[in-house]
């Protein structure tokens, strides 16, 4: 976990806010012992997570891709190449989605702002995915990293009981379909 006490206030804050403003139907899966706090949200995202990221071409025609995430400070940050199509679409309209979504019954989803990072903020990434990847920092030295900016975001975990239910609910459709 990277987060500090402040940076952890400020995310369950963006994850409340959120909540609030989402439609009737997202509120009725996430009912309260399923939604994720800061803090468990941030202990649980791995180092490195395949993040599904939508982007918008020139003539508004939505594309997704996954990279891998790195969830720091309460913010997504991921790398792609600076020539790649991804990276001039986030350039030029940074408006973007991302979803983590590893296993049924456990999602974190967020919109937000891409932001290219430059400076001290970029270098931070560079060594954070050498340790990530256990490579030397040169290696990444000429990555486009990002920054997601969101203005909203939730997540959510089925409880172990809900599980048991999707799995036996799953069993008989399987068993159904096997007629």
């Amino acid at each position: 976990m990277h987060e500090s006490a402040d940076e952890l206030a400020t995310l369950q804050q963006l994850l409340d806010d959120s909540f609030e403003k989402s439609s009737d139907h997202l509120r009725s899966i996430m009912e309260p012992q399923r939604r994720l706090s800061a803090q468990r949200l941030s202990a649980e995202l791995p180092s490195r997570a395949v993040l599904n990221v939508a982007t918008v071409t020139a003539q508004g025609e939505p594309r997704i891709s996954a990279v891998d995430g790195h969830f720091l400070h309460g913010y997504w940050y991921f790398s792609t190449l600076p020539e790649a199509m991804k990276t001039r679409q986030l350039v030029a309209r940074p408006g973007v989605s991302a979803s983590y979504t590893p296993k049924d019954g456990y999602g974190v989803f967020c919109h937000g702002q891409a932001v290219l990072l430059e400076g001290a903020e970029h270098q931070a990434l560079v060594e954070q995915l050498a340790v990530a990847y256990a490579t030397e920092p040169e290696v990444w030295a000429d990555v486009a990293g990002f920054r997601i900016d969101p203005h909203w975001m939730t997540a959510f975990a089925m409880t172990d009981e809900d599980m048991v239910e999707i799995e036996a609910q799953n069993a008989r459709i399987a068993a159904q379909n096997e007629r």
